[in-house]
């Protein structure tokens, strides 16, 4: 089926720009890539067919500017927008603007972003759609006696959680009543401040959980498919270091559990485009819906590894009026799959971010092994944005072997000029536990220092 565009405006920077245009390419379309002053020499722009400067260097001013954006899109006649994953890739207000100009959102509809704007109306939703959610308020928690009641049903440790929340902001961890009250104020005061509203909801913190997520496909026309699990549970302060797939940790019928509901939540929501449900497995062997990524994840490739399906690929296909090229008995699995975020980031100084010059990127090579960066020797990594230079994925035939791969590849990755993550990466892969896949999510705060 001929997609509906031909000309693609992709509104991001880094790695994941030059994917997206990559899979325009590959389909036959026209690309356009925005930039800001700081990044005028990023790597898609030498691939695109039209450049556009946004002027400015900080996010405010350039990616996170919506009418920047709309009047670029003007100015080229791009008929859609890819947002790639962070700036606006979930924001309601850019895809109505776009709606009003005639332009295809690469992504789900804003019915969809309306609904999981707001995290506790999207519980309640797919609570009532019979997907297990995280126990705890199920409405706004609107003042310290109302949080002190939610607390007695659901226990300490808890966590109070902006509604509108995202990036970590607005959340607070209570591990007993003395704390409560301080809390609840702290996380209204920096949710209005953050999102415009200071509306919470509580929820049980379950620290030694797995976090599970499971990327999905969904078409217009009622088709949806998954393509399998990502296994998401090595953090630091609640951001991604390393993705696997598929999970070590949890058992096939488990797995089945997970994937059916990802699919009911999915189907509740009338989800279309890609998207990820993401959800936490407690040391019980309980799992609970936590959070919907309605757009492309930065971990991706771990499950085109596994699959052989081009993700960003069918998500423009799917925006562009096609339907599913797969049902769910062809999909697939093979092998094993790591992701590994190489960041510009210092883990001897408390991970700090490292920007200034990379004198010399020089990436490992070999069966099995991918790098998605836009990095180069003489880039010059800005202060203004994410610390994210490189994604390097690695696939064989079972995790053992992946993780030797993932190893010797660390070891053949040269970043000189600033200091990287990739010496913490090759702690995790030494570490016993993590070999053997027995990790939750404060498993590297706990085993792993930097």
């Amino acid at each position: 089926m001929r997609i509906v565009f031909e000309k693609v405006l992709v509104a991001n920077r880094g790695e994941i720009a030059l994917r997206v245009v990559r899979a325009c390419r590959e389909l036959g379309l026209k690309t356009v890539g925005v930039f800001s002053d700081a990044d005028r020499n990023l790597l898609h722009l030498r691939y695109v067919d039209q450049k556009v400067s946004l002027g400015g260097d900080s996010p405010g001013q350039t990616y996170l500017d919506v009418e920047k954006i709309i009047q670029a899109c003007r100015l080229t006649r791009a008929e859609a927008v890819h947002p790639g994953y962070g700036f606006l890739s979930e924001n309601v207000v850019f895809a109505e603007r776009l709606a009003e100009e005639g332009i295809t959102f690469i992504g789900p509809g804003v019915d969809v972003l309306k609904t999981m704007k707001n995290k506790h109306t999207a519980k309640q939703k797919l609570a009532d759609a019979g997907v297990p959610v995280v126990p705890g308020s199920l409405e706004p928690v609107v003042d310290c006696d109302h949080a002190r009641l939610v607390s007695e049903e659901t226990g300490f440790p808890l966590l109070i959680k902006a509604s509108l929340g995202g990036g970590g902001r607005g959340i607070r961890v209570v591990r007993d009543e003395q704390e409560l009250k301080n809390a609840f104020t702290s996380a209204c005061r920096e949710a209005s401040l953050a999102f415009g509203s200071g509306e919470v909801y509580i929820e049980k913190l379950m620290e030694r959980a797995r976090h599970v997520e499971v990327q999905i496909l969904a078409d217009t026309k009622g088709s949806i498919i998954h393509l399998g699990e990502r296994e998401c549970s090595l953090q630091r302060r609640r951001q991604k270091i390393l993705e696997e797939s598929p999970s070590p940790g949890i058992s096939a019928e488990l797995r089945e559990k997970i994937l059916s509901a990802a699919i009911q939540a999915a189907r509740a929501l009338g989800y279309t485009s890609c998207g990820t449900f993401e959800f936490l497995v407690s040391e019980e062997g309980d799992f609970y819906f936590m959070e919907l990524n309605a757009r492309v994840q930065v971990e991706h490739p771990v499950t085109e590894m596994v699959t052989g399906v081009d993700v960003v690929r069918e998500q423009i296909r799917l925006a562009g009026g096609g339907s599913l090229c797969l049902a769910q008995k062809d999909v697939s699995f093979k092998g094993h799959a790591l992701e590994m975020r190489i960041n510009a980031e210092n883990p001897s100084r408390n991970f700090i971010p490292t920007p200034g010059m990379v004198k010399l990127f020089d990436i490992p090579r070999g069966p099995g092994i991918r790098v998605d960066s836009h990095c180069y020797s003489g880039y010059q990594i800005p202060s203004f944005y994410d610390s994210l230079i490189a994604k390097l994925v690695v696939w064989d035939v079972d995790r053992p072997f992946a993780v030797r791969r993932a190893m010797e590849a660390l070891q053949s990755f040269t970043v000189e000029g600033v200091p990287t993550t990739i010496p913490f990466h090759l702690k995790i892969m030494q570490n016993e536990d993590f070999s053997r896949g027995l990790f939750h999510t404060r498993f590297l705060e706990e085993e792993v220092s930097g």
